[in-house]
Order: C-alpha cells, then structure tokens, then sequence
C-alpha cells in the first residue's frame, strides 16, 4: 500500500475485456459482390452508400427495412447527414413501405443537422403510415433541440409528452432531458426531474443518478454530490467507477485530498470498483493544478505498477504540471518519455509544450517544436499559431510574427479573433500604429472579426500611444455601424482621457455610458481614480472615490500604488479617507504596505 499526498493508493489488479468485431469495407469496384446479407457493412465512402441503395431498391423482392436502416444508420455514422434525407425521400418517391426505424434514423439526421424544426416534420408520416411512435423518437428530437441549445422547447416537448401522454417516457429519456439541463447550468432542474422520476412509474437507473452527481460536483456542491451516491447505496444501486469518477474530480479541484482518499478506499473495499485510467488522470491533474507534479508522477508510476497504462493525456496533464510550475526540463523529459513509449504526441502535447517555452521566452525551443509538428506529417491549429504569434510579439520578433501570419493566410488554419487581437496588440505594444490600423481597416473592408472586442483593442491601442482623437473618432463611428460598446470600450476611452488629463471628457464618456444602460465596473472607477491621483487632484478623487465605494468597488493593485505615492507628498490624503468613513473599506489596502 503506497502513500501520496496524503491518498493510500490499494494494490489491484483491474480485469480487462476487448470486444471486437470485423466489418469488411468495399470500394466501387467490389460494390457489385455485396450480397442481400451485407447491406449494414461500414461505407468506406459516400459513393459506395448511394451506390448500394441504388441496387437495393432494384433488387426482387426488395430487401428488408432492417438492410435499409442499417444503411442508413451506417451513412449516419460517417456523418453523411443530408444524404440520409436525399435517400428517403427517394424511398417515398418508389413507394417503398417505411417504418419506425427508418423515420427514427431520418429524425436522427435532421437532428445531427441542427434542424430538430424539420425532424417534427417527419411525425406526420407516423400518423399517416399508422407507425405508433415510441420513446427512441422523442429522445432522438429533444437531443436535437438541445444541440440547438433551445432548452424551453426541449422542456415543453417533454411536458406535451407526459401531459398528452403520447407516450411514456423511460430513463433514456429522463436521462436526455437530465444531460442537456445540467450541461446547461440547470442544476437543480435536473435533480428535480430526478426526485420526479422517484415518484412515478420510472425508477432512475445509475445513469439518471450519475448525471446529477456530475452536475452536483460541477458547480462545486460535493456535500449534495457526496450524500446522493451515499442516498444511491440505500436504495441498492451501486455507484460504478463513473459515479466515482465525477466525485474524486469535484474534490480534486477543492483540494479536498482526505475524501478523496476515502473514496478509493470506499471504491476498493467495500465495491470491489477500481481506479480506470480517467480515475488516475483526474487525479494528477488535481496534484498538477496544486503545484504538486512530483506526486502526480509518483502516481503515474503507481498506476503502472497497478496494470493501468497512462495514456496521451496522463503524459500531457503533466507536462503542463510542469509547465505551470516553469520547470520547462521536467516537461520536456515526459514528452520524450510518452514518444519512448511509442505514444504520438498529439497537437495538444505540442501546444503544451511550446505554450510553456513561449512564457518563459525561450522562443528558438518554441520555434523547433512548432517545425517538428509538420515534419512528422501533422498540422498545427489554430491554438499553436496563436501560442507562437503571441510569443514572438512578446519578444519583439515583429517580422517572424507577420511570416507566421502570412503562412497561416496561405496554408494554415484559418485566423480567429484571438489572432488578430494579438496582431494589433502587438503592433500597438511596439508602437507600429500604422500597422496596426491597416491591418484593422482590412478586417473593415472584408467584414472580419469587426466585433467589439476588436474595436476595443484598437481604442485601447491608439489611446496608449497618443492617438485620442484617432481612438475617438473609432469610438463614435461605432453607432454607424451598428456596434454597441461594452463597458470596455468606454473604460478604454475614459483611461485616454485621464491620460490627457481631460476630466471633463472622461465624466461626458461616464454619463453616456449609464445613459446607455451600461454601468462602470471597478475597473472603469479604479481609472478615473487613477486620473485624479496621477494629476494630484485630491478632492476630486476622494469625492469620487465616495461614490465608488458607494457601489461596492474596491481598490485594485495600480491604485493602491498610486495611493501610496501621494501620500508620501500628501499624507493628508489619509486622513480625508478617514473623514468619508471608508476606512474599513479602502484604508485597509494600505495596511500591508505599513501605512499606519
């Protein structure tokens, strides 16, 4: 029995089974072989599925609804969505006989289209062909409407369900209005339906109770999450290693090492349930995330010792364990041992990688690993672009940064909006502001990535060097095209103006924004204070402070710096913070700088 960080890890040996199935797979040329037996066959290609519907609706007898619906479903797993309707169609148009499998597969596909509006249309038929519907229908279409995150018309569904009793709704349907709730933030919705299920005809199954301890220990709630799997053992239905799973990853992330310690001992003695590979990398990931990456080590030795191999992602949490904590060797070391192993790294271990090289500004390191990706026939996405542009910016490579974007325009990934905010930072930064702007009047021109936020960077970036009147004819065009600013953008704005040290435009810029309903924040407060102090002007920064404290805000860092500058000069200032009765509310951001 081994010790780490305080969880006593049980000696078990987990069983393993592979099920596994041979499929065979026929190109055009050997389409013409298939017999009336191989019809459900894995497609290589679109071609050959249309190609062998074709000779399905020419056969004598036709073959049976079962052949044609694995087709489709078939199609449907290589993710050939439209075809599937283009092929039904056809079938009606033949007027060959239909059934529940094949309107469930066309509802399928609307649904995996985000068009659930057009799997209704399909109900019709049922009533028509008098096919009764039946429960896989409607969990197939409230999926839909949840992918199109329509979460009222997925509720409403299910109540016309139950209250129409058009049919009766069994666990998988629970179970798919529970998912897309919780996933939803609906925590409480979901264990109300759970509580519902308790009361009527359908008993929640272990995939009911799962989803809502998920949900439980997502927002953080592990006494609620921990007394449900406690309430699910009462009601003799034994957690199994998902349950658990959801509940060591909660406590993980809280820190909370003890119960996680008595849960592996619970999964182990008491339910024979052992630690799978997931168990092992939320585990680490919890030590990675605390700073402790020699214990999630010790724990990836434990793991194989135990029979369970790491897997990319075990090797990847903790290369980024290191890469937090700048220990850039030690994460180099576990990407040279994952590929020792014969584990490719994936995209995300490079960026990873390359990410932690790019903080610490090791950028030639950065560079080589960026060039390695390709040759070893990969591509990188649009994350490693981005990781590198903002690396080479941060080290002033200007001109490798724009070679990266010229690449990345010609043969890369397409650029996002976190591209071209770190181009115009970075040309900002550097002071490149005619770059900067024409970069920004191209994205204009082609209507790319103009949403507030760029807008925003470059208000910010003009103010920051100089250009007000530059930044505020940005700012007031925004009404002509139709853009709302944000309370950033007037922020931004405000911190040009007390820059300037034009007080009274910045108050114009305040009043606008509550007359467009949209209100300071405490960074835009900490900004005007930061004016009045860097101009010494005392009283009217003490009387905006009253308003500031009024609504909740508090100092922040920068000020408190200023602070302690100007009352070095003016120790006054002290005592008229005093006089506002904000002591207890500012003075004592100052007390760790033994101001007193």
């Amino acid at each position: 029995m081994k010790k780490i960080c305080g969880i006593r890890f049980l000696s078990f040996y987990p069983n393993s089974h592979s099920n596994g199935f041979t499929v065979r797979i026929y190109s055009n040329k050997s389409i013409s072989a298939i017999d009336k037996y191989d019809f459900g066959v894995n497609i290589k290609c679109l071609d050959d599925a249309v190609i062998v519907f074709h000779q399905m609706v020419r056969m004598k007898p036709l073959p049976s609804l079962v052949e044609f619906s694995k087709l489709f479903n078939t199609m449907i797993n290589r993710r050939h969505y439209s075809p599937v309707v283009s092929l039904f169609r056809e079938m009606q148009k033949l007027g060959i006989p239909i059934n529940g499998f094949i309107l469930t597969s066309v509802i399928n596909s609307y649904s995996l289209m985000h068009r659930a509006d057009c799997g209704f249309s399909v109900l019709p038929i049922y009533l028509k062909k008098g096919i009764p519907f039946d429960t896989v229908t409607f969990n197939t279409l409230i999926r839909g409407i949840f992918a199109e995150n329509k979460v009222k018309d997925a509720v409403e569904l299910f109540k016309k369900l139950v209250r129409d009793k058009i049919c009766e709704p069994d666990e998988v349907t629970y179970g798919t209005l529970m998912n897309g709730l919780s996933k939803r933030g609906h925590t409480e919705k979901t264990l109300g339906l759970l509580r519902l299920m308790e009361q009527g005809n359908t008993k929640p199954n272990i995939f009911n109770y799962n989803i809502v301890i998920d949900a439980l220990c997502r927002d953080g709630n592990l006494d609620a999450a921990i007394s449900l799997l406690n309430e699910m053992k009462q009601k003799g239905i034994p957690p199994d290693i998902v349950t658990y799973n959801s509940v060591i990853d909660g406590l993980c992330k809280l820190g909370q090492w003890d119960k996680v310690r008595t849960l592996f001992s619970d999964m182990a003695l008491n339910l024979n349930i052992y630690p799978d590979v997931r168990t092992f990398n939320i585990v680490i990931d919890g030590l990675c995330k605390e700073g402790k990456v020699a214990d999630a080590e010790e724990v990836m030795k434990l793991m194989v010792g135990r029979g369970v191999e790491p897997n990319i992602i075990t090797y990847s949490v903790i290369m980024d364990g290191y890469c937090l904590c700048g220990q850039l060797d030690g994460a180099r070391r576990i990407f040279d041992i994952m590929i020792d192993k014969n584990i490719e790294p994936d995209i995300i271990s490079y960026n990873i990688l390359i990410n932690g090289y790019c903080k610490k500004k090791k950028l030639s390191e950065a560079m080589l690993l960026f060039c390695e990706i390709s040759q070893k026939g990969s591509k990188s996405d649009i994350v490693t672009y981005n990781i590198i542009l903002q690396g080479l910016f941060e080290v002033g490579r200007i001109g490798d940064a724009e070679k990266i974007y010229a690449e990345m325009l010609s043969t890369g990934p397409r650029p996002d909006i976190y591209t071209r905010r770190t181009l115009l930072n970075g040309y900002f930064k550097y002071g490149l502001v005619g770059e900067a702007m024409s970069l920004f009047k191209k994205l204009e021109r082609k209507r790319e990535d103009t949403s507030i936020a760029i807008y925003n960077v470059v208000i910010n970036g003009l103010c920051k060097n100089g250009k007000l009147d530059e930044a505020l004819a940005v700012f007031e065009k925004l009404s002509f095209i139709g853009l709302l600013p944000d309370v950033r953008t007037f922020t931004v704005m405000i911190n040009g103006f007390c820059l300037k040290g034009l007080f009274d435009e910045a108050k114009d810029i305040l009043r606008k924004m509550e007359d467009n309903d949209c209100f300071p924040n405490n960074i835009t407060y900490n900004v005007m204070v930061q004016g009045f102090l860097r101009c010494n002007r005392i009283s009217e920064m003490v009387s905006f402070m009253k308003e500031m404290v009024g609504r909740g805000f508090s100092f922040d860092a920068t000020t408190t710096g200023f602070l302690v500058n100007v009352k070095r000069e003016n120790p006054s200032v002290l005592d008229m913070i005093q006089q506002l009765q904000l002591k207890n509310k500012i003075v004592s951001c100052l007390d760790a700088l033994n101001l007193h």
